[in-house]
């Protein structure tokens, strides 16, 4: 609170948001919510603590949607003072929260106000038997009984049960080599780690939670969405080795990350003609031309085991790749995308990249197409089908879900690489698919600067990500997921900001889409 500025009071904006009708109702929210809060952080405790007992007694008398949406605001003033679980604003709900209990007590069916009362309540891991108790009737879908479940539990330092939370446990069916994966890296943490990525999990979750109750008191509850591609009737199996030599179909494309000259194709990699730098195939056929530490010799006998080694873990570590896109990629999108109605299906998304690659392929018939960022390959399988898997690269560097894509892909030719150094020539490729990825580099300006440069005249791209939504507690939401590479929180775009790295980049906007948050983009390489 600034120096000499008047305490908040919540008389005049609670009197407001009571008296608000459906048409005003979500905007008198936003004024009382921000009466006391700014993306995440109470404007004054004191003030905040002091209007909480206004807020709970405003329960008596109030409808569904209202209800709801004093339960969002008073999970929002709890949580902004996590880690702490016993400050005085978190005390002062938890002193009052019979009046929440009581109205999800005795509840037999799923609605947008439960569905707020558990994002509220899942604050509260010292009330874990009374809220459990009260949620005994109702029946919550697994994802949300696991995400209510995990918000209640207290951290085991012994026993940590890290990095497999969000979107919800239940998401994450995982055997037990990847429980002794997961034990394996869990140990070389230290305690402060570990209390530090339980919190970022617990964010996540009540960032997951928090979203869907906001989008369900204004638009009822979610609709599921599947997807039917072939992709997933596909079997997955152990792919086949792929030699070196496999990779010179695209010798016109590929260069060497460190001086940018022409590559030569061997049977265990690919060395560079000007430095002599050698890229080896890794995990039986991926070629790995990212910026690791090398020698100019070849693979080694002893590193040959070790490859071995590696190769066993990738096994494991590979089905990453099915939890990212059977249960992961979904919820992301529903989250970022706003997307809880399924306005933007699998198929949409599928239609928009087969459609404009298909005819940017015909331009240039033979012409390399990138999948930048390809992760395991769930749209690789678009582009593949679009345009011929030979004219396909798919480059991600995360090897692992390079691993899963080969399982079903293995036409595909793979390349482990940045999308901050693209290890391609300039001018070479005919399209680039960059789909749900601007997001999640580490520079989205140099990212779409590097395709700029590797596109030929003429060439295309595809791009779908993400805008900040325009209300500020969603657009806290959106923020509040903390994942390994947005430590501090996600970030996301505003649509100008797009617009003018690609103008930077060379490349012109041709159509630009997108329902909820999305951004749906075609750009074009200017001649």
């Amino acid at each position: 609170m600034a120096p000499h500025a008047e305490p908040a009071t919540v008389a005049g904006p609670l009197t407001a948001f009571r008296e608000a009708g459906p048409e005003v109702l979500a905007e008198a929210f936003t004024r009382l919510v921000g009466t006391f809060w700014t993306a995440g952080a109470l404007n004054d405790p004191g003030s905040a603590a002091e209007a909480v007992p206004e807020l709970l007694a405003a329960f008596d008398g109030a409808d569904a949607p209202h209800r709801g949406h004093l339960a969002i605001a008073l999970g929002l003033f709890a949580e902004a003072e996590y880690p702490e679980l016993d400050g005085p604003v978190a005390t002062a709900v938890r002193r009052g929260l019979d009046v929440v209990l009581d109205q999800v007590r005795g509840t037999t069916t799923v609605t947008p106000f439960t569905v707020a009362a558990l994002y509220l309540l899942s604050h509260f891991p010292h009330e874990r038997d009374r809220v459990l108790s009260a949620f005994s009737g109702v029946p919550l879908n697994p994802d949300d009984a696991t995400r209510l479940d995990r918000g209640l539990t207290l951290l085991d330092p012994a026993d940590p049960d890290l990095g497999r939370a969000w979107p919800s446990p239940f998401d994450w069916d995982i055997d037990e080599k990847e429980r002794d994966f997961d034990r394996a890296w869990i140990s070389t943490l230290t305690p402060e780690q570990i209390t530090a990525t339980w919190e970022s999990d617990t964010r996540s979750l009540w960032a997951t939670a928090g979203a869907k109750a906001l989008w369900s008191m204004a638009n009822g509850l979610p609709s599921p969405v599947a997807d039917q591609s072939p992709y997933w009737s596909a079997p997955h199996q152990m792919p086949a080795i792929a030699a070196g030599t496999t990779f010179a179909r695209h010798e016109a494309t590929l260069r060497c990350t460190s001086c940018a000259s022409p590559l030569e194709f061997e049977k265990k990699g690919a060395r560079c003609g000007g430095c002599s730098t050698f890229y080896p195939v890794v995990l039986g056929g991926i070629l790995d031309l990212s910026r690791r530490e090398r020698s100019g010799a070849g693979v080694s006998d002893e590193a040959e085991d070790v490859e071995a080694d590696v190769l066993q873990n990738a096994a494991v570590m590979s089905t990453v790749g099915q939890h990212y896109e059977v249960g992961l990629r979904p919820a992301f999108l529903r989250i970022m995308g706003q997307n809880w109605d399924g306005a933007v299906t699998p198929a949409v998304e599928d239609a928009y990249i087969a459609e404009r690659l298909r005819t940017a392929a015909a331009t240039r018939p033979g012409g390399p197409i990138l999948d930048l960022a390809a992760g395991a390959g769930r749209w690789t399988w678009v582009v593949s089908d679009a345009v011929g898997a030979e004219r396909v690269i798919a480059l991600d560097l995360n090897d692992a879900m390079l691993h899963w894509l080969r399982g079903r892909l293995s036409q595909v030719s793979t390349v482990r690489a940045s999308a901050l150094e693209l290890p391609v020539a300039d001018g070479s490729l005919t399209a680039v698919n960059f789909w749900n990825a601007l997001q999640a580099v580490p520079d989205a300006a140099q990212a779409l600067r590097e395709i700029g440069r590797c596109l030929r005249p003429g060439g295309v791209l595809t791009l779908m990500t993400f805008r900040w939504a325009d209300d500020p507690v969603y657009r806290y939401f959106q923020h509040s997921h903390i994942f390994p590479a947005a430590p501090d929180g996600y970030l996301l775009f505003e649509p100008e900001e797009i617009r003018s790295w690609l103008a930077a980049a060379g490349l012109t906007v041709v159509e630009e889409s997108g329902p909820g948050t999305f951004v749906f983009l075609t750009a074009k390489r200017e001649g």
